[in-house]
């Protein structure tokens, strides 16, 4: 920010007591256990009118302060965890002359047929025990890198906290292996190129530890979908991996189990 770490402490206290940023109150259960952890704030109403006002900023919403007095402890956590990823992803790329990111934003204006409510979703139809079922997945973030020869790498990300169950029983249910079977029907159908005008994608998975990134390879594996691209379609990484190094810069593993970088 440009500022020192007092300074812009200050700032956010300042914005907060008039209004303009709210401190999400599920975050404050962190103290008993963890102490001061650093704190959290959320755009609030009188900020989103001043920036609508200044910037011409679009909101869809226009009930950001009630939706921060809703947000629970889960939902916080996965947010800042899917900022991380795309700061970390941002620098790295930063300091590099070879290649230029693409974020969510900057490619909605290429695309041949984006949704209206969520531009990266994609849906498809999931056979299971011959009852077809029509089904969706968004993605937590969508970017791309550009490399100097022209050529444009996608990805869709997937921020996972070890909340949901990789596999169930009951295909109504949601699961991480569902999720991935979209994805790979969506793939298979180029369903991406036809919505987004890319020739292909690759979706990465940051969890919480190796032995569940495993048990995900594992119910990749599983799948199968005709004329695509099967388990190598996913790449998978933990937040301790990319804790050490940047997302540019580690080494992920496959569905598979091998090896790939992203450039």
């Amino acid at each position: 920010m440009g500022r020192s770490l007092d300074r812009t402490n200050d700032r956010l206290m300042r914005l907060f007591h008039a209004g303009y940023v709210d401190r999400p109150r599920a975050q404050l259960d962190y103290y008993p256990s963890f102490g001061s952890a650093p704190m959290i704030y959320a755009l609030a109403d009188r900020g989103v009118r001043l920036l609508k006002k200044w910037d011409g900023v679009e909101f869809r919403s226009t009930e950001w302060s009630r939706k921060n007095r809703e947000a629970g402890r889960p939902f916080i956590e996965h947010q800042i965890e899917i900022v991380n990823f795309e700061v970390s992803l941002q620098r790295a790329v930063r300091e590099r002359s070879d290649l230029r990111l693409l974020l969510a934003e900057e490619m909605l204006a290429a695309m041949p047929q984006p949704a209206a409510r969520h531009p990266y979703s994609l849906r498809a139809k999931l056979r299971d025990r011959g009852v077809v079922r029509d089904a969706g997945v968004v993605p937590d973030l969508a970017f791309a890198l550009e490399l100097a020869d022209g050529s444009q790498r996608n990805f869709m990300v997937e921020i996972d906290r070890g909340t949901m169950p990789i596999s169930r029983s009951d295909p109504d249910q949601t699961s991480f292996e569902r999720k991935m079977r979209v994805y790979l029907a969506a793939h298979s159908a180029k369903q991406h190129t036809r919505q987004f005008g890319w020739k292909n994608f690759r979706v990465l998975t940051v969890t919480i530890d190796h032995r569940r990134m495993q048990t995900m390879q594992e119910a990749s594996q599983r799948l199968r979908e005709p004329r695509s691209a099967g388990a190598s379609l996913f790449l998978f990484a933990t937040f301790s991996d990319l804790q050490a190094t940047t997302p540019l810069a580690h080494t992920w593993s496959d569905g598979n189990g091998r090896a790939a970088e992203l450039i």
